[in-house]
């Protein structure tokens, strides 16, 4: 081999003929000659294998369009959903209808396991309803550090919040996400449960359960004696 070939690497003939596209459209000939291994072991021609390229990546392309749309289709499924439940919320006349449209709602259309609606004060202040009525005093030494930092959370529960939040449910639940209700001052809990223990992590939104709280603080203050 002459010392001008030596120095034709395969980095070299790869720049070249990434600075050269056409280079083939000039040398067309040569596309029927060059042969390149195949998976099977069978040699094929280079644009059997460009075709075999271009048809993974369309193939990848379409897959990743049909991710999209299915998000897509169930982004517009989530949004008309809380839209009903937000108008049901709205329409309610009493705690009583509030609290049987959230359970509703949770149970029915979004197919949560487990929810539980808290509400902070004694049972002189908060009419007797579905959730489940708390002293704050007593939530505080077990959920302080929640009602400290009132965003909604998803996964990382313990186990002693874990019992407070879902009482006789507890044992059936192997994660959940929650959500402090405030307005002003803390007026309960919002929390959801699964029974997966996968189902509810630290890696998962909330911006849908941080939604519907929001609606609930603005809400819950009409229906509370001396809020």
């Amino acid at each position: 081999m002459s010392n001008r070939d030596a120095s034709i690497t395969d980095q070299r003939v790869a720049e070249y003929l990434a600075e050269n596209p056409d280079f083939f459209v000039k040398h067309s000939r040569l596309l029927g000659e060059l042969e390149l291994p195949h998976d099977s072991g069978k040699a094929v021609s280079l644009v059997e294998r460009q075709v075999s390229v271009l048809r993974d990546r369309n193939m990848d392309m379409r897959q990743r369009l049909s991710n999209l749309l299915d998000n897509a289709r169930e982004n517009d499924r989530l949004f008309e959903k809380s839209k009903r439940l937000v108008l049901a919320l709205l329409e309610c006349n009493d705690l009583g209808d509030l609290v049987d449209a959230l359970y509703y709602s949770f149970d029915k259309e979004f197919n949560i396991q487990h929810t539980r609606l808290i509400i902070f004060g004694n049972h002189q202040t908060v009419p007797s309803t579905a959730a489940r009525i708390e002293n704050l005093h007593v939530a505080r030494d077990v959920i302080g550090r929640r009602i400290k930092s009132p965003k909604a959370v998803s996964g990382g529960i313990k186990d002693d919040e874990c019992k407070f939040l879902f009482d006789k449910d507890a044992p059936h639940i192997g994660s959940a996400a929650m959500s402090v209700l405030i307005h002003g001052k803390p007026l309960g809990v919002l929390a959801i449960g699964n029974e997966d223990p996968k189902f509810y992590h630290s890696g998962m939104g909330t911006i849908f359960l941080g939604y519907i709280a929001e609606v609930l603080n603005r809400l819950l203050p009409k229906y509370i004696k001396n809020y």
